[in-house]
């Protein structure tokens, strides 16, 4: 079973939706999706974290409690949603290397603007992106408990400093985390990360991959409507 964890948040709800029916349709071995919720990791006591100007979806720093949500068992992937994933994700999890304790893509961003969708704050810091797409080795990330994830710094999340050594993050092609905006387009992109904003957001549904984000969209609500005709009949 692949286990893929997607982080939600209720302002791009419809992206996570869009997300989880594109791994779906293109997978070619059985897959898990959970989204990492707050309104689910808050009553379970495991998100306590106070609101932070600085972190830019409610899943910001929830993302790390994915080896504990499995146990600190077996491998899973963790994205963020604003997403569309082109290729079957069991390539993405054939790349597991038990050498590692976290393998992404190794993204030299460095964003030139200040804000982006929904006026959040544009962050910028070293190995900026590379959280935003985790093949974690579960059993390698035993530091992020609940306690460490919910006082731990921003960056020393988002820069791995819970890791003993560099050494342990193993570098994914950069086609399964291709920046949308920044990256030059390329027919073969796996994953595409609508970093800036997605297309659902007026400003940016001209942008690259727009069409095939609208294209899924399409498919997944046109098979909502057969399922619905189905039960009325």
């Amino acid at each position: 079973m692949i286990r893929v964890f997607i982080g939600y948040d209720e302002r791009e709800a419809g992206a996570f939706s869009v997300l989880s029916y594109s791994i779906h349709q293109r997978a070619t071995q059985p897959v898990s999706i959970t989204p990492v919720m707050l309104d689910q990791l808050k009553p379970a006591g495991l998100y306590w974290r106070e609101a932070n100007a600085l972190a830019s979806t409610d899943f910001s720093f929830s993302r790390f409690l994915t080896p504990y949500l499995c146990g600190f068992q077996g491998w899973a992937i963790f994205t963020d949603n604003d997403m569309l994933v082109r290729d079957d994700i069991a390539k993405l999890w054939a790349l597991r290397d038990e050498r590692f304790a976290v393998q992404v893509v190794k993204h030299h961003h460095v964003p030139k603007e200040e804000t982006k969708f929904l006026g959040r704050v544009q962050t910028k810091y070293e190995k900026k992106n590379w959280s935003s797409v985790m093949l974690m080795n579960c059993a390698k990330c035993t530091t992020l408990t609940p306690d460490y994830v919910n006082n731990a710094s921003g960056l020393e999340l988002h820069q791995f400093k819970w890791l003993a050594s560099d050494d342990l993050i193993g570098e994914l092609p950069a086609r399964w985390n291709h920046l949308v905006g920044y990256d030059a387009y390329r027919e073969d992109a796996a994953l595409v990360h609508f970093t800036s904003g997605g297309p659902y957001f007026a400003e940016y549904e001209k942008c690259d991959y727009a069409q095939d984000w609208f294209d899924e969209q399409k498919r997944m609500n046109n098979v909502t409507q057969r399922e619905k005709a189905a039960k009325t009949a």
